[in-house]
């Protein structure tokens, strides 16, 4: 108690010093969990912006589809699995599509386009197509000669709604080409280029007697009542939709390249906080030197009545503790201020494209017991780490010089 006493009140002996040394620790603190509350507020918005928009947080192929894109590749027993995902307790809601490439025609111009057959009725449960049509109406189900476009392909066309285009494409067993006329029901944007330029949307039913696939999809995609479920690779649900040809993928792995980003966010965290801790440590090192070579004279004195040098060592160490201890309430509270004011009012990265996302919505950092309990200890084992070599000098120091050289 009297070390700790002793160690108070030469931190507070010069308040300045202290305050600023304090405050500086305590603003790279507040950096990092701020960071760190923001990073994973904005983890969580790619990954619902990603699978939410259109993929869905997983999807079943047959295999080799996705490579390739071939028309005759379906879904083995697609019935089947559709009737499974409804009896699954942990499934949200699941729509199955057609894919194929297709040449779109109007009257002022052609493209090349990917054009999906949806299950109107389905889809809007499972993604946000009906949210994004920004002219005309949604798909129903029967409308078998209506088209939704894309904004930019729209422009590109010269079209608007009401207007007819032509798609032909293969159809899957024959290879013969299917050529259908249609009516632009609607126009979408997702603020997502490679969408809004190269994707229409039909329904189902004409999709797939369009192409000649009779009761054949190629993709169902799925959501769960909880997104976890969706990153983890260990669930036995994908194993369950991977066989008879057919795989089941998360958005981890439909994603690869977010997945990549996210994992690599973490090491972003670890060079921000080595960064921090260095700071850390300087600046408790210099303030420990700066007030033992104020207080010389008092040490030597302590030397001088027998004080033994692990007890200098202690006093030392006690200071460095105090002043961690000062810096990490400063910081805790900094951190938290602007953590809290962020997550009521967002951040606005809407319409901002990052790894292959468009960000929807404002992104809210999300405060956790870890972020104060985590970091604070770490600034405090830095701090006491950093205090060994003044906490050494002091144990080291000679009475008899130590009191030449004040006088």
């Amino acid at each position: 108690m009297m070390i700790l006493k002793l160690a108070w009140r030469n931190v507070l002996r010069n308040k300045r010093r202290t305050l600023l040394s304090g405050t500086a620790i305590g603003i790279g603190l507040a950096a990092l969990i701020f960071t760190d509350a923001l990073m994973v507020g904005m983890e969580g918005s790619m990954i619902r912006s990603a699978t939410d928009t259109y993929l869905g947080h997983g999807q079943i192929h047959a295999k080799g589809f996705r490579d390739t894109l071939e028309v005759e590749k379906t879904i083995t027993r697609s019935g089947e699995i559709l009737i499974e995902l409804s009896r699954e307790p942990e499934v949200k809601s699941f729509a199955p599509r057609t894919q194929s490439y297709a040449m779109i025609t109007s009257a002022a111009n052609v493209s090349s386009i990917m054009v999906t057959g949806i299950a109107p009725d389905l889809e809007k449960e499972l993604s946000r197509i009906d949210d994004a049509v920004i002219k005309g109406e949604y798909l129903e189900n029967g409308d078998k000669r209506r088209i939704l476009i894309g904004s930019r392909l729209a422009e590109t066309l010269e079209v608007v709604v009401g207007d007819r285009i032509v798609l032909t494409a293969a159809q899957a067993l024959s290879g013969e080409i299917a050529q259908e006329m249609f009516r632009v029901g609607g126009i979408f944007r997702f603020n997502v280029k490679e969408m809004d330029n190269g994707m229409a949307f039909i329904e189902i039913g004409k999709s797939s007697e369009m192409l000649g696939l009779g009761n054949g999809v190629h993709e169902i995609a799925f959501t769960f009542h909880d997104i976890g479920l969706a990153s983890d690779r260990a669930s036995g649900l994908w194993e369950k939709y991977s066989h008879d040809n057919n795989e089941a993928l998360g958005w981890r792995d439909l994603l690869k390249e977010l997945d990549a980003l996210l994992e690599m966010s973490q090491y972003t965290k670890y060079i921000l906080a080595v960064v921090l801790f260095g700071i850390v440590s300087l600046i408790i090192i210099n303030t420990m030197f700066m007030s033992l070579y104020e207080r010389l004279f008092e040490f030597g004195i302590l030397r001088a009545v027998g004080t033994r040098p692990h007890k200098m060592a202690a006093i030392v160490l006690t200071e460095a503790a105090s002043l961690s201890a000062v810096s990490v309430i400063i910081g805790m509270a900094i951190g938290l201020c602007f953590s809290w004011f962020y997550s009521w009012y967002g951040i606005d990265y809407r319409g901002v494209e990052f790894a292959d996302v468009t960000f929807r919505e404002l992104i809210y950092p999300v405060i956790t017991i870890r972020q104060y309990i985590e970091y604070p200890l770490w600034v405090m084992a830095f701090s006491l780490i950093a205090g060994l070599y003044p906490a050494v000098y002091a144990a080291r120091l000679i009475p008899s010089k130590v009191l030449r050289r004040s006088l």
